[in-house]
């Protein structure tokens, strides 16, 4: 979720831009500003020759970050940062959303299986 989230982000953007991306994801983190260069240069394989584990997504947010200036941010999640805490609360909504917008799907009116 937080990859296609930070993707989606700078996807949105119109023209290249400077920006500031802050997560709470030390993998996204640590992803963006450490290991890719290692995964592309090993064919996109991690240290232990595995292939790396969400690929697409990686290379959709590497794709949307070359576009533009990205300098990347970690905040430690759920410490009060009012603008983490703000996106964890829409993110939990848009799921709950989502889960219950499925569970109609599945019982539509009636609350009986379809």
């Amino acid at each position: 979720m937080e990859l296609t989230a930070a993707a989606e982000a700078l996807e949105a953007l119109k023209r290249p831009c400077t920006v500031r991306l802050h997560t709470d994801s030390e993998y996204v983190r640590n992803g963006i500003t450490r290991w890719h260069t290692g995964w592309v240069r090993r064919n996109w394989r991690n240290a232990s020759g595995d292939p790396v584990a969400n690929m697409d997504l990686w290379r959709r947010l590497l794709d949307a970050a070359k576009q533009h200036d990205v300098s990347w941010h970690w905040v430690k999640g759920h410490s009060g940062v009012p603008e983490n805490e703000r996106v964890d609360e829409l993110a939990t909504e848009a799921r709950k959303a989502v889960e219950e917008s499925m569970k109609n799907r599945l019982t539509g009116e009636t609350g009986q299986r379809v």
